[in-house]
Formats: C-alpha cells, structure tokens, sequence
C-alpha cells in the first residue's frame, strides 16, 4: 500500500532531525569547538610602593582590578579575592584537586563585608549576596576591589585548624583569585605574584654637624607609617606603627593638630616603634593626619588615616519616640472608654426618665 502524503511528510521531518542531531553532535567534537580548560580570567594589582608590589614589613593597600572572568548573573557563589602563596605549577587549583594548607595558603580573614582587608569578595551580578560583597563583577566579567597585604610573613590555617607560617621573601606570594562559597571554577581562579621590596635610601653622615635639626630633614622620607588595621573609629583606638627612625629616640605621635596624641615613644633597635592612639568619640568622619616626630633625628613620617563614626554609638531615634508616645496613647484610649461609659450612662437615665413619666401619665389617665 502507497504512502500517503501526510504519512511520506512525518519520515521526511524525522529523518531530517535526526540529521541535524547528529550534524551538531559531530561539529562539537570537532577539534577546536571545546571551550579550553585554563582560566580565562587576568589580574592587575597596583599599589602606593607602584606595581605589584607590597612593603615586607608594613601593611599595603593595593587595589586589584579582574578582567576576562566568568560572570554569571545571578548565579551563587562568586570570587574569593586573597593573598597568599600557591604552589608550583596548576596543581593548587581548586577545580584540579589543590587543598588549602597544603597546595595554597592564604592570610585568614572574616568573611564580613567590613573585615581587615585581607580578603575580599567579588559577588556575581544580581546574586542574592550582592549586599554582603565588597565589589560585583560586570556582565563583562570585569571587577575591582582594593586589599591589605599585611606584609611579607603570614600565619595561615588548614582546613584541621593547624597553623603554619609563610615567609614571602623566602617563596613566592601574590594575589588569589578562586570560586567563593565553595564553588570550584577553573575560568575564575588565578594567582598573580607580587614583589617585595625595601627601602634602599642611603643614610646621611654621621658627623656631629648632622645632628642638627636643619639636617635632619633630608632623612624625613626614611620614616615612615603604617597600619595594622584598614579602618579607623571614632571612640577606639588607632594601632600604627613606624620605621626609619634612630634606634633608642624617642618619637612622639601626633593625630592632626593635636586633637589627641601618644608618646613619647622609645624606638627599638632597629628604629621601629608600634603604639596606640587613643580616638576622641566626637572626632569628625573623614580623612585626618597622623605626624610621627623624632625627638633627636628630627625625622618626620605622614600618613593619612581615614576615621568613620562607631555605629554601635549612633543613638536610635525609633525607640526614644515609641517610649514617650504610648503612654499618651493609652491616656488617649482611657479618656475615650470613659466618655463612651458617661453617654452611655447619661443615654440610659434619660431613657428612665421618659419611662416613669409616660407611667405616671397612664396613671392618671385610667
């Protein structure tokens, strides 16, 4: 029996979609058409020290800028942005096997949005953590965030909690991208090595006529500031440490033109100091000056420190207002129930009164 038309049509559709499947299936495993393994992600680090660079014993803000990475939107996790040491060649990865405390090591931070700066998030965009994000990657993959590297030896944690140092003078230590929330992804983990230098400048004579203030001046660029925290609040304290002064000096830290300061403070050996500064709790938010000065070198070092207010001693104006107005509400209430009662009252003796009159009016009537 002939085909018909109809039934001939249906075998040609089906013989040609099974064609097609094949023809795609065969095209994706041409040689070329996989999408490669490597991570396609890059990473720029620039710093105040210039590069990637970082100094090896005071703490530095870089900022890191991400391009190429695989964004995508709304999805969970994102990237982890962390400084640290990995190991040789891609065996750290993440995505191919490596373990933290044993093929990558990296400073410890909280995972907070305000933490120290060690490490960083970069959420992915319209992700439902983009609140809790330092920075959310662009559609183009394309981020940037900036991070404490707090010097050249760190202590890192392996998953057992056991600790081990890293010295990045000694190995190599950079910048740390990898999936965040545990999520692995090849594309989006990267290691990018940084530089740590020294200050080379020369000392001056030590003559008894350099011991004059006036000469002291020219090693002022040797000392300098720095921090061991990345924010600064109002009410609290202020950790800083220097470098670059005369060993045994004593150095004296002033915040601006004297709205608080410590000292005097002995250097050590090497012409290191460390101290605390003590933030007055009506100092103003924004940026301020903090001046070290030593007392026989005359030697100067400036840093700015940005100061914000304590959050927890901003006073709520939600509370106070509740607590004075309820009880006028309840006055309120109660004249109210009371007026209700006495028309009630005076609407129930009048009704009375009409009674016993309109009795009485029967009453003499019959």
């Amino acid at each position: 029996m002939p085909d018909s038309p109809a039934r001939s049509r249906r075998r040609t559709f089906a013989a040609g979609t099974a064609f097609t499947a094949v023809a795609v299936l065969a095209a994706a495993l041409l040689p070329g058409t996989v999408q490669p393994a490597e991570a396609a992600g890059r990473v720029t680090v620039e710093s105040a020290t210039g590069g990637a660079t970082a100094d090896p014993e005071f703490a530095t803000t870089v900022t890191v800028t991400g391009s190429g990475f695989q964004s995508i939107t709304g999805g969970f996790g994102g990237v982890y942005v962390l400084f640290g040491w990995v190991a040789d060649g891609s065996s750290w990865r993440p995505s191919n096997g490596g373990q933290v405390g044993e093929d990558y090591r990296y400073v410890p931070d909280s995972e907070s949005k305000d933490n120290q700066g060690f490490q960083r998030f970069v959420a992915f965009p319209g992700s439902e953590t983009e609140d809790a994000a330092n920075a959310v990657m662009a559609a183009d993959g394309s981020w940037s965030v900036e991070m404490v590297v707090p010097g050249a030896t760190f202590e890192s944690q392996d998953r057992s909690g056991a600790v081990s140092s890293v010295d990045c003078l000694e190995v190599t230590c950079g910048i740390i991208t990898i999936g965040a929330h545990g999520v692995k992804n090849a594309n989006n983990e990267t290691f990018t090595p940084l530089d740590f230098t020294t200050s080379t400048g020369s000392e001056p004579a030590t003559d008894a006529d350099d011991e004059k203030p006036a000469e002291g001046g020219s090693a002022a660029t040797a000392a300098r500031v720095g921090y061991t925290t990345t924010s600064a609040i109002s009410g609290q304290a202020l950790s800083f440490t220097g470098q670059g002064f005369e060993p045994g000096e004593l150095i004296v830290a002033t915040l601006d033109d004297g709205v608080s300061a410590v000292g005097p403070l002995t250097a050590g050996p090497s012409g290191e100091i460390a101290g605390v500064l003590p933030l007055p709790a009506d100092l103003r938010d924004g940026t301020h000056l903090l001046t070290l000065t030593g007392a026989a070198s005359g030697r100067v070092a400036e840093s700015d420190v940005t100061v914000s207010a304590d959050p927890a001693a901003i006073p709520s104006t939600t509370e106070p207002a509740s607590a004075a107005t309820w009880p006028y509400v309840v006055l309120g209430v109660s004249l109210l129930i009371a007026l209700v009662l006495l028309l009630l009252s005076i609407g129930t003796s009048i009704r009375r009164g009409v009674r016993a009159r309109a009795a009485r009016r029967a009453e003499v009537t019959a």
